[in-house]
């Protein structure tokens, strides 16, 4: 009998507990309302004008939006979670350097949510930044141990009461910038690239991309799952880009809660900050449970706990520490989604065996190489630091997958 608290994090989600569309939407917008992009269109909106963000938003989107699409059919099609998936690419134990790395990423975003929730609150509210970081760790982290369940109820609370607060918002800043001709005709100080434009739109969640699938296994289907993605990244994390530009042109400010602040809309702000990072947090603890519990073998629900006591407690010293790491994790980070990519849809041809009936490699080097090359590309080559990881990591797994016999080995029953 399946145990109450289980997600499914080391086997594949059965077809009695798979979702819906809508259900699947509320998640992933939810997932894609992220503050670190707000961050990221208040920088692209102090530097480009709002012809170039716009093309810049739509172009870094289209990437964003494939390369998650191309994990989110995986998933849908297989039910397994970005960690799972990764044995086949990596091998049994090969698959722990995705899944610490992905888990170490998310349990840092969940420290920095907490302190990011509980400054601004307590400037509103005066209670005891201690206490919201604790009160904030605690809700958070429980929806995250209830799984996937309270991930879909609170997403569908959050993102409708995140969506309409949000541009009533915007619209009052636009009100106050004369109009959107007004804010249109804003020119830059100091422009950015089209190079450093993409790079900053790609690689402010092209980590939350590549854990599509801890959320998507849950999809009845392929199309419910690629479909809720494109649309929760066209959309949402565009929405999050816009916030961040106009309060970035018209207050100086990126947050949209500290734009609501501002505005005097204390409470709908304090609402819209508490959701938005709430929807965030509670995916990442998630995300970050089920790679410690591929690593691990134990139960997903023990490691919640165990990660959102070590996010809640070194909160304020991540805080302080781990937005530094950024760049190493914008480099660490998508090579791993490409190498899956390359190795389902290239290597296996789409064709993987069941879980319980795979014969994984303890290491496959190819894959762990693939992810160095790839990692060395973004930090070593001109151009746009996250495609030139998943071009290189991609192309490598492939050509040395091929080369070494690989391929038709892999590709040995239909999924």
């Amino acid at each position: 009998m399946t145990d109450k608290h289980t997600d499914y994090e080391l086997e594949a989600v059965p077809a009695n507990a798979r979702r819906g569309f809508w259900t699947l939407l509320a998640v992933m917008l939810g997932f894609t309302f992220f503050s670190a992009s707000m961050w990221a269109g208040g920088t692209l909106g102090e530097g480009l004008s709002l012809a170039r963000f716009a093309l810049v938003v739509l172009c870094g989107n289209l990437v964003l939006g494939g390369y998650a699409a191309l994990l989110a059919f995986m998933a849908s099609r297989t039910g397994l979670s970005t960690h799972l998936i990764s044995r086949y690419a990596f091998g049994s134990r090969g698959s722990w350097l995705p899944s610490a790395l992905l888990g170490g990423t998310q349990v840092g975003w969940f420290g920095v949510g907490v302190v990011m929730f509980a400054l601004p609150v307590q400037v509103a509210t005066g209670i005891d930044t201690l206490w919201l970081i604790i009160a904030g760790g605690v809700l958070m982290t429980a929806t995250a141990y209830l799984g996937f369940k309270a991930l879909a109820v609170l997403s569908l609370v959050a993102v409708p009461a995140i969506f309409v607060l949000g541009n009533l918002s915007v619209g009052m800043a636009v009100n106050e910038a004369g109009g959107l001709a007004a804010l249109a005709a804003i020119q830059p100080e100091n422009s950015l690239t089209l190079a450093v434009a993409l790079s900053t739109c790609i690689g402010s969640f092209i980590s939350g991309a590549t854990l599509t699938p801890d959320f998507v296994r849950f999809a009845k289907s392929p199309t419910i799952g690629v479909s809720t993605t494109l649309i929760a990244f066209f959309l949402g994390n565009s929405l999050m880009f816009t916030f961040g530009a106009v309060g970035a042109l018209v207050y100086s400010e990126s947050d949209i809660s500290q734009v609501m602040f501002a505005q005097g809309l204390i409470i709908p702000a304090v609402l819209v900050l508490g959701l938005n990072i709430w929807t965030t947090n509670d995916n990442a603890l998630y995300a970050a449970s089920l790679g410690f519990s591929n690593i691990t073998g134990w139960p997903k629900h023990w490691i919640v706990l165990i990660n959102g006591i070590v996010g809640t407690v070194f909160a304020l010293w991540l805080y302080n520490n781990f937005v530094g790491w950024l760049s190493f994790l914008s480099s660490a980070l998508p090579p791993i989604g490409a190498i899956l990519i390359a190795d389902y849809f290239l290597v296996a041809r789409g064709r993987y065996a069941a879980l319980g009936q795979a014969a994984f490699e303890t290491v496959n080097w190819v894959a762990v190489g693939a992810w160095a090359a790839g990692f060395a590309a973004a930090n070593l080559l001109p151009g746009i630091p996250p495609l030139n990881a998943i071009v290189t990591a991609l192309v490598i797994h492939v050509i040395a997958s091929y080369a070494l016999g690989r391929a038709d080995t892999r590709a040995t029953a239909t999924h």
